[in-house]
């Protein structure tokens, strides 16, 4: 956990959230602000700032972020009409809050 991190006081129970997924290495709540009418943010329960700061060791971590998606869709009913997922990096790529995340956008249609 780093201090300050808003997703890390998510974590640690400091700032409420609205919990649609955990599992012992990921946490999935609702936007804030979404942009779909389903819009969760799947982050890993490891503080790692952009995905240009993920290493080898963390790829088993990472992946477990898309098989939470997959497991959240199908949960949710989404699975078979689709789903968007979306990860930003850095401040030029859109990236606010610096703790890996991963949007999972569903209900509507998304344009390319």
């Amino acid at each position: 956990m780093t201090d300050g991190c808003l997703f890390c006081k998510i974590l640690a129970g400091d700032v409420p959230a609205d919990v649609v997924y955990e599992n012992d290495h990921v946490l999935a709540f609702k936007d804030i602000y979404p942009k779909a009418p389903f819009h969760v943010l799947i982050i890993p329960k490891k503080h790692i700032a952009t995905l240009n700061d993920l290493e080898d060791a963390n790829t088993e971590l990472a992946g477990r972020l898309f098989t939470a998606a997959k497991s959240i869709a199908a949960e949710q009913g989404f699975a078979d009409d689709g789903y968007r997922m979306m990860m930003n990096c850095g401040e030029g790529g859109g990236q606010i809050i610096f703790h890996l995340h991963l949007h999972l956008m569903a209900g509507k249609t998304f344009k390319a």
